[in-house]
């Protein structure tokens, strides 16, 4: 399994594992090796903190390398009045009989609390390619179905201000 990412986003994810691998894992090690002479490490809060945290990092390290190494490089291609990638759309839920403003983006930048919806959610595959006026099925899963209308889109660019996923 890939993930369809920009050049944006593999960009990003290189600066932050170079970042992660030059600076913060020697950091990292040495304050493993500063802590470590604390005395016992069974009782020792500072030595377990500083592993942890070196630990997290060797993780995030791991995490990045694999997404790099495993991308499907996608080009975002704008289509007059159809909903693509990075495009903030304003949809009407119906079951919920309220408007929503979201902005379709890569699964590497999603963030449903600030409206941030990957095109691999079930709303964003379910909007993507529609135009303004559609009424759309969002299907969560083979039991739990709702309709969005599109009421309106705003065109969108890969502008590098959205921050990639930490997890």
């Amino acid at each position: 399994m890939y993930d369809e990412l920009t050049e944006v986003d593999i960009r990003k994810m290189q600066e932050e594992l170079d970042h992660r691998i030059r600076v913060l894992r020697p950091e990292l090690i040495e304050e493993v090796q500063t802590a470590r002479v604390f005395g016992d490490l069974s009782e020792n809060f500072e030595y377990k903190c500083a592993k942890q945290a070196k630990n997290r990092n060797e993780s995030r390290i791991r995490y990045l390398q694999g997404m790099i190494r495993t991308a499907k490089v996608i080009e975002v291609k704008q289509q007059e009045d159809v909903v693509g990638l990075f495009d903030t759309v304003v949809l009407y839920n119906e079951m919920a009989k309220k408007e929503m403003t979201i902005r379709v983006v890569t699964t590497l930048r999603q963030d449903a609390l600030k409206g941030l919806i990957s095109k691999e959610s079930p709303v964003g595959k379910a909007i993507m390619g529609c135009k303004v006026g559609q009424r759309v099925q969002v299907e969560v899963s083979p039991t739990v179905k709702y309709f969005v209308e599109i009421r309106s889109i705003q065109k969108g660019t890969d502008d590098e201000s959205l921050a990639i996923s930490t997890y």
